[in-house]
């Protein structure tokens, strides 16, 4: 796309006649987000991995209808670049248009390193990574000018843990690719940031843990609770609408867990 110069604007709650696409977003952490930014007037390109998750991404889009605003929903699996370009063409053929991009995909594991195969392995980094490059790469040539990019990393990026090395190290290089793309869209007035949550309340997180590392996960945050999905979901929106001059950061939402 070509690059135009872009002049300060009043970021606005509003965002009535914007159209976001949200990776993962028909369920836990991208569902919420689906409906915050539908409640701002968004109309939401519900993304969803395949069959399984179909009446999930269904029930997102009714509900998001019965806001009052439009939804889609589109399958892929985005560790294929196909899948992605695929996601933004349903996109830009069913609004206009893509103002919006947030990537809540991702995989978990804890596992010791030596016990961990090379098709973990592989899997990780397709799925936190090689997905999320392209979803970035893809997001720069279809948002609109002075559009929003989010993607969600993970506050292990920041800890000193065992356990964790092929999920810390599949989204770190996350950090890197947003850094690159803040620089170079920058002329078109796109933010590009990173948001670190804490150890999330989700169905994700319990099955990797003990009831023990529960508690103590509990016992480093404020309030001696877990992040859960409605701490993240507002720091979303405000990074889509008056938070837009912030660029190239990862944000820690982790109740002081940990920082860098």
């Amino acid at each position: 796309m070509t690059s135009t110069s872009t002049q300060p604007t009043t970021p606005q709650r509003d965002l009535h006649g914007k159209t976001a696409v949200v990776a993962a977003g028909a369920k836990n952490l991208g569902r919420l987000i689906s409906l915050e930014l539908a409640r701002l007037g968004a109309d939401i390109v519900v993304h969803h991995h395949g069959e399984s998750s179909r009446p999930d991404a269904e029930k997102t889009a009714a509900d998001i209808q019965a806001l009052g605003a439009k939804a889609i929903t589109v399958a892929g699996d985005l560790t294929r670049p196909d899948a992605v370009t695929a996601l933004f063409d349903q996109a830009v053929e069913s609004f206009g248009g893509v103002d919006i991009a947030v990537n809540t995909v991702g995989k978990v594991l804890r596992k010791p390193i030596v016990e961990i195969t090379e098709a973990e392995y592989d899997s990780m980094f397709d799925i936190n990574s090689k997905a999320a490059f392209f979803f970035i790469s893809e997001a720069g040539k279809r948002l609109s000018d002075n559009g929003s990019l989010i993607g969600i990393v993970t506050s292990l990026l920041a800890a000193f843990t065992d356990g964790y090395s092929t999920y810390a190290g599949s989204k770190s290089p996350v950090e890197h690719f947003t850094h690159a793309a803040a620089k170079e869209f920058a002329d078109r007035g796109i933010s590009v940031n990173t948001i670190a949550p804490g150890p999330m309340d989700t169905p994700f997180f319990y099955p990797q843990e003990t009831p023990e590392r529960v508690e103590f996960h509990k016992s480093q945050a404020m309030g001696g609770r877990l992040t859960t999905i409605e701490d993240i979901a507002p720091i979303v929106t405000f990074l889509a609408a008056e938070g837009h001059w912030i660029t190239g950061q990862t944000l820690f939402a982790n109740g002081g867990y940990t920082t860098r």
